[in-house]
């Protein structure tokens, strides 16, 4: 049987236009079933779409801040991922169920 070779796969690099990084958010956000952290790693891909440095500087933290808060590994504070979102050039919405 031959060999099955595989490559990493990073969703950052297939993200190109805001509405295609709007359309990732909004589909990690139907998916995260409430998990806080696993919306802060997507966050965390669109970041690197962009560029951590400019992302960081736009959202008024340092790069090692970004880098903690969207690893995915903690939970940030509300009012960062607020800042983040807006830094990315999104926004967030709210609708019935």
């Amino acid at each position: 049987m031959p060999k099955t070779t595989t490559s990493h796969y990073d969703v950052a690099e297939h993200l190109r236009t805001p509405e295609e990084m709007a359309a990732y958010l909004e589909a990690s956000l139907e998916e995260a079933n409430g998990d806080a952290a696993f919306i802060a790693k997507s966050l965390g891909d669109i970041a690197r779409a962009k560029g951590m440095s400019q992302v960081a500087r736009d959202a008024g933290l340092s790069r090692e801040s970004l880098y903690k808060a969207l690893s995915g590994e903690r939970i940030p504070s509300f009012d960062t991922i607020l800042k983040i979102v807006a830094a990315l050039g999104l926004k967030l919405h709210a609708e019935a169920r």
